[in-house]
């Protein structure tokens, strides 16, 4: 069975959903389905999936956007992780207020790139929280992700 690590960091509810939301199609796949919080979660947990997601949202301060405080170590110590051949997809959300939308997206998956990992989809930005269009690029995001394990 196909082993999914799903971790996310959400401040509003809006990436829990997210994950949830992720979790329900993996499940609905078949796979084996593991979500947790990024505070409460070791980068290395990733080794052990073979389908490695992440979903942030970007924390914005002044014009520019940042990984979450409760995620960067997170982040670091997935920058020292082998993830040689795992598949992985990140999304999240961001407020297009700010200059630098979502990026925290963008920071994750080039730190996967960096661990070695194959990106599986096409990263998702979501304004805010999921509406309709969002719940749909999310479905075809993890339908992308799944077809790697067909």
């Amino acid at each position: 069975m196909t082993k999914v690590k799903i971790v996310y960091a959400s401040m509003t509810g809006n990436d829990e959903e997210m994950a949830d939301l992720l979790c329900e199609n993996f499940e609905q796949a078949g796979m084996d389905v593991d979500v947790s919080e990024i505070s409460q979660t070791d980068a290395a947990d990733y080794q052990t999936a073979d389908l490695c997601v992440l979903v942030s949202y970007t924390y914005s301060d002044g014009d520019e956007g940042n990984i979450p405080d409760e995620g960067l170590d997170f982040y670091h110590d997935l920058a020292e992780t082998d993830l040689t051949g795992k598949i992985f997809g990140v999304c999240g959300s961001g407020d297009t207020f700010y200059q630098d939308f979502a990026v925290a997206v963008d920071h994750f998956a080039t730190v996967f790139q960096r661990a070695g990992a194959i990106k599986g989809a096409t990263s998702v930005k979501v304004e805010l929280a999921p509406q309709s269009k969002d719940v749909a690029n999310l479905n075809q995001f993890a339908r992308t992700l799944i077809q790697h394990f067909k």
